[in-house]
């Protein structure tokens, strides 16, 4: 990616950047450090890297249609969900849902596993939606898909911690 640096001195203390024909414009101060402009830049390309890594993501697989199936099969089409799409931000856990108005989130780190795993993110995300918490009828819900207790022992063996069967708050580590 080539970088075009523009120095201004009507600029005094910010510094932004936009991806036009693949040039990453970053427009500066005139005074500002070459080591702190450096550091910036990276910054920027790191953050346009996962949004077009995240927009590549969503582009491949059609997260809606396939909650929608999973909607359809395991839990009769009862959910209503708003959205829901791969994230590039969550680096600890595999999704998380706002029950409230129906948003959910999945983890990219997802996109590399079988999908058999996503889907049980997915269903597990989905049944938030109805079972805001994690006691007994929540995990009712999540083992209507029946590789649940498969695809729980394929994140554990890539090192992600398992999750307690008590009920917890909403900013649970895991969803």
């Amino acid at each position: 990616m080539d970088i075009n640096i523009i120095r201004s001195h009507k600029r005094r203390r910010t510094v932004s950047a936009r991806l036009v024909d693949n040039i990453l414009h970053v427009s500066a101060p005139q005074h500002i450090p070459a080591d702190k402009l450096d550091q910036l830049i990276e910054e920027f390309k790191t953050r346009l890297e996962k949004r077009l890594h995240r927009k590549e993501l969503n582009a491949q697989v059609n997260l809606h249609e396939v909650a929608e199936k999973l909607n359809q099969k395991y839990f009769a089409g009862q959910i209503k969900f708003a959205s829901i799409a791969y994230s590039t931000r969550q680096t600890r856990v595999f999704g998380n849902c706002n029950w409230r108005n129906g948003s959910i989130h999945i983890s990219s780190v997802l996109a590399k596993m079988p999908p058999w795993v996503r889907d049980y993110v997915v269903v597990h995300e989905l049944a938030h939606i109805l079972e805001p918490n994690h006691r007994s009828g929540f995990w009712a819900l999540v083992n209507r898909y029946p590789l649940a207790e498969r695809a729980r022992g394929f994140l554990l063996a890539k090192g992600w911690p398992e999750e307690e069967d008590s009920d917890l708050t909403d900013d649970h580590p895991i969803c």
